[in-house]
């Protein structure tokens, strides 16, 4: 590669494989994000929950997701699990893995945006009547979900970055894409490439979650 036409003609000759590789990364994101929020709103009523039992254990679930590193959690999915039976694919072990990790980030963001409502909001339900489902997804809920988009915005870009971490189980993301062309043609500029592509990414997802916290900020 001899100066920036010959840039060019790198970049227009790889963008094909890097092409393939997004579409994997964003299949990842995109199936992680749909299952992972409801999940992290499930678990967050239940580290709400009055019942001791239910607590206790949505709390060891949190803990234990948390508290190990999401690589391990792959690892442990796709070459562990097998162990006891229980088999998956690579894609399927990483959403799994995915989904497990960011359901339980997730519902500490929620719980804390939950936690953080006034009582008297309660209380203002109950004396119009509101029955504890339509207290919860009508006036609860709609006000910690805008208190809660900042980190959550956070968390979705992590994401999109985290997903790198599913080349240890050879499914052909950005990253591994990105290093079999640079081990390949002996050149980092492979790398460099998907590391535009994630800063791409990332820009765009930073934007997307900016306009919707402004739409919301409108109603406050």
């Amino acid at each position: 590669m001899n100066g920036i036409m010959g840039f060019f003609e790198y970049f227009t000759m790889l963008m094909p494989q890097v092409l393939h590789g997004l579409v994997v990364t964003m299949q990842i994101f995109g199936f992680t994000l749909i299952l992972s929020i409801p999940l992290g709103v499930i678990i967050a009523l239940g580290r709400l929950s009055k019942y001791k039992v239910i607590n206790w254990i949505t709390g060891i679930y949190i803990n234990i997701m948390r508290g190990t590193p999401l690589l391990l959690q792959i690892v442990f999915v796709f070459f562990g699990l097998p162990l006891i039976g229980i088999t998956f694919g690579r894609f399927s072990a990483a959403l799994f893995a995915f989904t497990l990790n960011y359901g339980a980030y997730f519902a500490e963001i929620f719980r804390a945006g939950i936690d953080s409502i006034d009582t008297g909001q309660y209380e203002g339900a109950e004396v119009l009547g509101l029955s504890p489902k339509d207290t919860f997804f009508r006036i609860i809920f709609p006000q910690a979900l805008k208190r809660v988009l900042p980190p959550v915005g956070n968390e979705v870009v992590t994401l999109v970055k985290d997903t790198a971490l599913v080349y240890i189980l050879g499914l052909d993301e950005l990253l591994k894409i990105g290093k079999i062309a640079s081990n390949r043609d002996a050149t980092l500029m492979p790398l460099v490439i998907v590391a535009l592509v994630y800063l791409v990414l990332t820009y765009i997802l930073s934007k997307i979650m900016t306009c919707i916290e402004t739409k919301y900020n409108y109603y406050r």
